[in-house]
């Protein structure tokens, strides 16, 4: 498969300022060196806990805040999207879009479905297609119609619809500009979970439709499966495993994942009785004091000395599976159906 993103050593530190004259006294690692790609036409799906970092790391591909370091490589030519000027940078913003994840907050109350989804097209007009009044309008309703909404549609406002309906008009803005990779930050979790089945089917249509890649972040387990190619695991600001989703669900490789595989409820509940219980001890540890080496050693079940001293490097340890663990060859973790 072709490459289209090549992830390299992403590091977003926040700096902690305290005292009058605001001195830096600390950082938060929200994102602390990350490797990985993505393909055309796949999904990959980012997961963790709240906080661990998937949503600044997604930010940070889209240059909505600054990075602090690594690089990331764009498209056939391989630009280095990191290093771009604002002004460079406006190209690529057409190719790259994003679905925010509370599609209340991310439209404007007091712009039409015409004016939100259209202004995309007004600000590149002469980059697309649609450059006069009537093209654009009839590329709104084409998009629209895309998404299962109707062009009558267009002269509402985003308080007539339910939530379901204002995800989907996020959606068919993040496609005006015929991107070829779109970061979905969470794009259901606001949502009923009957309404969540619809998106994601529609984002798979749409996939399919338009050649589309996608990087799905998501806390959800269950759902990044149903859609997503590969998984990248990440627990405080690192990537723990990367794998295709069929082998990391049925045979994961890192303590974090099999303990966050467990606590998907199985629909069998006989089953979900015979499944062996996995408790995470203690809490998510503060990003602005990481623990020494591995991260997870202070809630991992086989940690062992080496773990906490040494930090452990994302490896291959199989075809396609990458795993950051001392002992991912010696530990025998248990599949889960």
């Amino acid at each position: 498969m072709t490459k289209l993103l090549e992830v390299r050593d992403l590091r977003k530190y926040f700096p902690i300022q305290k005292g009058l004259l605001q001195r830096t006294v600390g950082y938060v690692k929200a994102v602390d060196g990350i490797n990985f790609d993505v393909h055309r036409g796949e999904t990959l799906g980012l997961v963790g806990e709240s906080g661990c970092g998937k949503t600044t790391a997604g930010r940070c591909l889209l240059r909505l805040i600054p990075t602090t370091s690594g690089s990331f490589t764009f498209g056939e030519e391989q630009v280095d999207l990191a290093t771009l000027t604002h002004r460079e940078m406006q190209p690529y913003r057409r190719r790259i879009q994003m679905i925010f994840q509370d599609p209340h907050a991310s439209l404007n109350p007091r712009m039409t479905v015409a004016d939100i989804v259209g202004e995309p097209l007004r600000v590149n007009r002469g980059a697309v297609a649609a450059n006069s009044r009537a093209q654009i309008q009839e590329r709104i309703a084409e998009l629209l119609e895309s998404v299962g909404l109707k062009s009558q549609d267009m002269r509402r406002y985003p308080h007539a619809f339910s939530g379901g309906q204002r995800q989907r008009i996020g959606i068919a803005r993040a496609l005006a500009l015929n991107p070829e990779l779109i970061v979905a930050d969470e794009p259901v979790s606001a949502l009923d979970v009957s309404v969540q089945a619809q998106i994601l089917n529609l984002l798979a249509e749409l996939r399919e439709k338009f050649q589309l890649s996608y990087i799905f972040i998501a806390h959800d387990l269950s759902v990044v499966e149903h859609i997503s190619d590969r998984v990248a695991v990440m627990y405080l600001g690192k990537i723990v495993e990367i794998s295709d989703a069929e082998t990391l669900y049925s045979a994961p490789q890192h303590p974090y994942t099999e303990a966050l595989i467990a606590a998907v409820p199985l629909p069998d509940p006989s089953a979900q009785r015979k499944r062996e219980q996995i408790r995470l001890e203690g809490d998510v540890p503060d990003p602005s004091q990481p623990p020494t080496g591995c991260h997870f050693h202070p809630r991992c079940r086989y940690a062992t000395e080496q773990c906490k001293q040494e930090t452990p490097q994302l490896r291959e340890v199989a075809p396609g599976v990458q795993v950051a663990c001392h002992h991912s060859e010696t530990l025998e973790l248990r599949g889960v159906s």
